[in-house]
């Protein structure tokens, strides 16, 4: 029943945060912010916010950004879920790398490939 709960709430809150980031976003051009995951501790206190950024070159200074300005956030955060949360859980965030290293990954598959489509034909 406690897992059903946190995940509950972590949808909550990442719902919510995604939209705090959305609106703040567009008022810089060229910049996308999602939350991508929300793990929040089991008593509640902390939530662990994994944000992906695009373009990822510009990810660590935004996740800097975002936790230089958490108080901001968590100030936004409560006044959205203050009718479904009695306290508000500090926030830390992290930067979401997932996207990149997956990206990285067909990068040395397409590579490999046509080494291994010449090495075919060769053998034919």
């Amino acid at each position: 029943m406690q897992g059903t709960r946190l995940e509950k709430i972590a949808r909550l809150i990442q719902k919510e945060l995604s939209e705090i980031f959305r609106l703040e976003t567009a008022k810089t051009r060229g910049t996308l912010v999602s939350v991508s995951t929300v793990r929040v501790s089991p008593d509640l206190s902390i939530a662990r916010i994994y944000l992906s950024v695009f373009p990822s070159d510009q990810g660590a200074a935004v996740v800097k950004n975002v936790n230089d300005n958490e108080k901001q956030v968590r100030y936004n955060l409560a006044q959205r879920v203050r009718y479904q949360l009695r306290r508000t859980p500090e926030l830390v965030f992290y930067l979401d790398d997932s996207l990149d290293y997956i990206e990285h990954i067909d990068e040395l598959l397409q590579s490999d490939k046509p080494a291994t489509d010449n090495s075919e034909k060769e053998d034919n």
